[in-house]
């Protein structure tokens, strides 16, 4: 009865006896017989025996190469399979395929050597080829084969026991007068053996698996605290690999090339070899890029290490294919290694440069048929070429090369002259295991030399298109592109000594993402919260095509050449009145809540540059534009910025600044606002619009000496409120706005803007405010905002015009009118014929309001007119900003209150002057309408709050404006509220932000860096974390989950397509993604799935989306949050080899937690930091995912 690698029994005998059996598993018994027999006995001639049918005991892609060699040869082929590899292709290709290995594990199943015997005989099979890895290097199962009568592909057993065991293949290759390393003599089973040697040798050292492991149970120490972790690590992936953990210890010798020599031998007693191969470039010892022949190899020494690799094949009576592997140190010094007693991965670089396949020689030498017939005589076989192969492998190389699973959604192959591809699981719906190797692809180069080979191979890694599990093509290409690589003048520590190959441009995998991101949205609904059920309109709004050569020169041109001082004092002489657009920013926050995206910005710039180059400004960005990009529409507002400029060369552009919170809502140190309108006017941004939402001077003063700093346009804002023209209301009178301005101008205003954000004035108040002003400061431009919602706007534009206003805020006509601003044709056709005349063609206005009474359509979801069907005049008793009055109105109606909103508006009313009467614009009209929707709720009256202040709990920013969070405002605080509503807090005197540390931005960036990744964050990313940390760091995990999102029209970005609705995307010039939604499948309960079938240019796609409403009630492994350092996460999916902790433990920085396996490699996981085990998530033998939560600390 045969014994396989201790885990395996069976009741299955293959006519064999007790003693056989006994021999088989005796080493050193049978590295004594050979000897004896080599003395006693000469070599026996071997009979030639047709290999009519074949089995290959493997699976993947090297059990496809042996059943394309059996194919070519007429023979029949068969193969085996696990359970999990039911779908893989080998098991298709062979004429015949059975299943194997029912209630093993996934390895297990293809190391069971009865059942495969079982196989071959009761199929009539006469031979069995083991490919690499699993069997093929067991002489027991070679022997196996023998006493079955079964032809073995491969060496004799006797070779495989010597040669297989390091021990032994190290006192053949002395006795071959073969040059050695420094190592043990004997198979090393615990680490007391390992410290003797290292005793004797010293540091550093390698541990490698006695009895092979294709890489797999090799570790090196370094020093006395890597050993145990080294042993455990290193026989614990042998016994996996092979069945048996016991090591062979050698002195690790650095600097160092990886060298081997195939070799082939007959049963007649010749042997040639193939010439070298270079395996230098290896991971984890792993090889991962191999060359042939070696780069930079003296012909000499090439002669000295082929010759002794033959010699040493002779010396054993080697047989088949085979490799003799060699370290090359910088002296020239050649020491072997191991014999590698079967079929290598890497055997294709071979097959290139000599034109010899070596899967067809094995198969026809263990027929019996001499190498010379062959043509395999040395003399005869040449270098031709040079190739290069790489390891494709299913990890991923950003995440410490973790291997990857799951299923490939898109597989695309490169081909062409020079390029060979050997796979098996490459294909799209692949699925990718944890069970096994990680290698997915082999590609092999060939050509006239090492260098084209190499550009050969860079050519096609790029034409791969591989989606749904990482790949380490990234890495690849960085070793290709390596000038060292190029040259061949590596080592095996080159991977090693070049950190920098590690750094990763990462696939940009658009098209992937932007599918998941329209799958998301077809099964689960928006990803953008929608403000109303309706939606948006099946349109497409067109403007005239502009080229950029006909666009002229505007006041931007002028602002550029006189700077902002000359600019001001040129708006100042300019005969007639000017205008400021603000559809594209306080109109549409103020109509459809400021979710107007950038791509329907971009399509009408060019027709407002051509057209209006005579517009003062275009109000475009900042205010509430910045944040709600980010949050909700998932874009940059930095990106809005210089591409809208880049369309609109002429006009300036114009934003809106917070004072000291910029377009924040916070207190900022004085140093972020300095670098905030610096990066703002490098980005294209020239007039600043600066207020304080409490008019308070010194918050002003920091965001006016930024922007001159900045050498931007200074256009400093006095917020309005109450009624000049209104003898009983005093507190903001005229004479409080003239001090005000006053002192603006003292600032250094080049511009004073006055900022009427609720649409208070009337003719009157506006004719009386601005004569007042321009009498005191003749020279002062003097630039007029209003809304328009109680429908007077123009009105006030004519008046403002009469009494010496120099710019007005209007947007065009089908964006204005209710809470935005006056109609632009409305004033262009009231001025015209008057010396205020704005010289600007109605008809193009016209023809730009057309696009965007269409382009609104695409917003409708969002909609104002929901609620708010007209505008109304009781804005002056209430007060209510354009903005926050449609706000106001759509929460009331979004919680039921709708029929409340008169009472809403009463209640702003006796909040404002509980508060004191304060000016109200963003962020203190929050702070009122906070407080009004708050007595609202709770049935309060203004009596009520001051009766009940102390009890109450007032919404927090309220109570951060009684503190002084916002400034002081305008008559002081109202005592005793004030106190009361603070109930001890600490109240602020002075400016907010005054004692505010500066920031570090190089920190911040490293820190985001170091989080994100270099090539995510840009310095423009740095300064919208200031301003909205978790806004950034939620935008950036959105964009690299579903990608540029930003690519997809309005309606597919807010509600996704139809079925069968094509759409094309254009990812960038003449680069264009053609899409068409094809179905949506069932519910798969199995996994809580829909799958998305989509047709991309021609190709049929599909996507896998969890649905969220059906798998609500399921239970799921919770996941790890990176932000908490106490949590400690799978680095990558596979199997819970081992834990080593319990709950209750007292742990230190860098102890081992949990030993994880995928793919047949072993990670340790150890704890980050310092702590006590709180609980352990995980079991041994569990699978987990990559991000699973495993341990969490106290």
């Amino acid at each position: 009865m045969y014994r396989v690698n201790n885990l395996l029994q069976t009741s299955y005998c293959v006519r064999s006896t007790f003693a056989s059996c006994k021999r088989l598993l005796s080493v050193k018994g049978n590295e004594q017989r050979q000897q004896q027999q080599q003395q006693q006995q000469p070599v026996k001639t071997y009979k030639f025996r047709k290999i009519n049918k074949l089995l290959v005991a493997n699976r993947g892609e090297i059990a496809i190469r042996v059943l394309r060699a059996c194919s070519e040869n007429n023979i029949r082929s068969v193969a085996i399979y696990s359970a999990e590899d039911e779908g893989q292709l080998h098991r298709i290709k062979a004429d015949e395929s059975f299943k194997i290995g029912r209630g093993l594990s996934p390895i297990a199943a293809y190391l069971n050597i009865p059942e495969i015997i079982k196989v071959a005989l009761k199929n009539d099979v006469d031979a069995i080829h083991p490919g690499y890895g699993f069997l093929s290097e067991n002489g027991d199962f070679a022997n196996a084969c023998l006493e079955a009568g079964i032809i073995f592909v491969g060496p004799t057993p006797d070779v495989i026991y010597r040669m297989g065991n390091k021990v032994n293949a190290r006192q053949a290759a002395i006795d071959a007068k073969v040059p050695i390393i420094p190592g043990t003599h004997d198979a090393v089973d615990n680490l007391d053996g390992v410290r003797e040697f290292v005793k004797e040798n010293g540091f550093p050292v390698m541990l490698k698996a006695a009895r092979g492991g294709g890489g797999r149970g090799m570790r090196v120490a370094r020093k006395d605290s890597e050993l145990e972790e080294a042993y455990q690590r290193a026989s614990s992936e042998a016994k996996a690999a092979v069945g048996d953990g016991s090591l062979f210890v050698e002195r690790l010798v650095t600097q160092a090339r990886h060298i081997e020599v195939q070799i082939i031998g007959d049963h007649h007693g010749h042997v040639v070899h193939l010439f070298e191969r270079d395996c230098s470039v290896q991971r984890r010892h792993q090889k991962v890029i191999e060359v042939a022949p070696a780069t930079n190899l003296d012909p000499k020494l090439r002669e000295r290490m082929t010759s002794d690799a033959v010699r040493l094949a002779k010396h054993v009576g080697y047989q088949n294919a085979g490799t003799v592997e060699f370290l090359l140190d910088n002296q020239g010094r050649h020491y072997f290694i191991e014999v590698n007693c079967r079929l290598q991965v890497e055997h294709t670089c071979s097959e290139e440069i000599t034109g010899i396949d070596i899967v067809q020689s094995q198969i026809k030498i263990a027929e019996g048929v001499p190498l010379a017939d062959l043509g395999l005589e040395q003399d005869k076989i040449k270098i031709m070429g040079a190739a290069v192969q790489c390891r494709m492998t299913t990890e991923d190389p950003a995440n410490n090369f973790t291997p990857d699973v799951g299923s490939i959604d898109v597989f695309r192959s490169a081909e062409g002259f020079g390029i060979r591809i050997d796979s098996a699981s490459a294909y799209t719906d692949a699925v990718i295991s944890p069970y096994y190797d990680s290698l997915l692809v082999k590609v092999i180069a060939h050509a006239r030399n090492h260098q084209e080979a190499c550009s050969k191979m860079v050519r096609a890694l790029k034409e791969f298109r591989i989606r749904g599990v990482k790949t380490n093509i990234p890495f690849l290409l960085n070793v290709l592109h390596h000038k060292q690589f190029l040259e061949g003048s590596i080592t095996t520590g080159f991977l090693d000594e070049n950190p920098n190959l590690f750094k990763f441009v990462p696939s940009q995998n658009r098209a992937q993402k932007l599918l998941s991101y329209l799958s998301e949205i077809l099964i689960n609904g928006p990803l953008t919260p929608l403000g109303t059920d309706i939606k948006p309109m099946n349109i497409k709004p067109e403007l005239p095509y502009i080229k950029k050569k006909q666009i002229p020169d505007g006041w931007r041109q002028v602002l550029l050449k006189e700077g902002p001082e000359g600019f001001a004092k040129a708006v100042r002489k300019h005969p007639k009145v000017l205008i400021m657009d603000t559809t594209m920013r306080d109109a549409h926050q103020s109509l459809l809540a400021t979710r107007v995206r950038t791509v329907d910005l971009k399509k009408s710039a060019p027709y407002v540059a051509k057209n209006f180059s005579q517009f003062y400004s275009l109000e475009n960005w900042g205010g509430a534009t910045f944040d709600v990009a980010l949050r909700f529409l998932h874009e940059c507002p930095w990106d809005r910025l210089t591409e809208l400029r880049e369309l609109i060369p002429n006009i300036p552009f114009q934003m809106l600044l917070r004072g000291a919170n910029a377009v924040g809502y916070s207190n900022y140190p004085d140093n972020v606002i300095d670098a905030f309108c610096q990066m703002a006017v490098n980005h294209g941004m020239d007039i600043f619009r600066i207020f304080d939402s409490l008019n308070y001077l010194p918050n002003m003063k920091v965001g006016i000496d930024a922007v001159g700093k900045a050498n931007g346009v200074i256009s400093a804002a006095v917020c309005y409120t109450g009624d000049v023209a209104d003898k009983t209301r005093t507190k903001y009178n005229l004479d409080y706005y003239l001090k005000f301005v006053d002192e603006l101008v003292k600032m250094g205003t080049h511009i004073l803007s006055i900022k009427d954000m609720a649409g208070l004035l009337k003719p009157r108040a506006t004719s009386m405010l601005i004569d007042a002003i321009r009498q005191k400061h003749p020279d002062l431009p003097i630039h007029l905002h209003t809304h328009d919602t109680a429908g007077t706007g123009v009105a006030n534009y004519m008046a403002a015009c009469q009494a010496g206003v120099d710019i007005v805020d209007v947007t065009v006509d089908s964006m204005s009118g209710m809470t935005s601003q006056p109609t632009m044709g409305g004033l262009v056709a009231g001025l015209q014929n008057t010396k205020y005349d704005t010289d600007i063609d109605l008809d193009k206005v016209n023809e730009y309001s057309a696009f965007w009474e269409q382009t609104r359509l695409l917003y409708a979801p969002f909609e104002c007119t929901t609620t708010m069907k007209s505008g109304n005049a009781d804005v002056y008793k209430n007060e209510i900003p354009g903005g926050q009055y449609t706000n106001l109105q759509f929460q009331a109606f979004s919680l039921g209150l709708g029929s409340q909103f008169e009472s809403v508006k009463r209640s702003y009313i006796e909040a404002n002057q509980l508060l004191g009467d304060i000016i109200k614009v963003t962020p203190s009209s929050k702070v009122v309408g906070d407080l009004a929707q708050f007595m609202v709720q709770n049935n309060l009256t203004a009596k009520d709050v001051h009766e009940r202040a102390e009890e109450l709990s007032f919404p927090s920013s309220v109570v951060e404006f009684m503190q002084g969070q916002l400034g002081q405002p305008h008559g002081g605080f109202p005592e005793p509220l004030r106190t009361q509503m603070l109930k001890g807090k600490k109240k602020i005197d002075d400016r907010p932000g005054a004692n505010a540390k500066s920031l570090d931005f190089d920190k911040i960036e490293e820190e985001l860096k170091k989080k994100f990744g270099e090539d995510v964050i840009r310095k423009c990313d740095v300064m919208s974390y200031v301003m909205f940390p978790k806004v950034l760091e939620e935008y950036i995990d959105f964009k690299k989950q579903y990608g540029p999102v930003t690519l997809y029209p309005t309606r597919i970005f807010f509600v996704g397509p139809n079925l069968n609705e094509a759409m094309d995307v254009e990812l960038e010039h003449g680069k264009v993604l053609h899409i068409v939604v094809l179905a949506i499948s069932d519910l798969m309960v199995a996994t809580g799935e829909r799958e998305v079938f989509f047709q991309v240019n021609g190709q049929l796609r599909s996507m896998k989306v969890k649905d969220k409403a059906a798998i609500k009630d399921q239970k799921v492994h919770p996941k790890v949050d990176k932000s908490m350092k106490n949590q400690i996460g799978a680095p990558m999916p596979g199997q819970v080899l081992d834990i080593k902790i319990k709950e209750g433990d007292s742990i230190k920085k860098g102890d081992t937690l949990v030993v994880l396996s995928a793919m047949k490699m072993e990670t340790v996981v150890k704890s980050t930091v310092d702590g006590k085990v709180k609980k352990v998530h995980v079991k041994a033998g569990q699978q987990v995912n990559g991000d699973d939560l495993l341990v969490e600390l106290e």
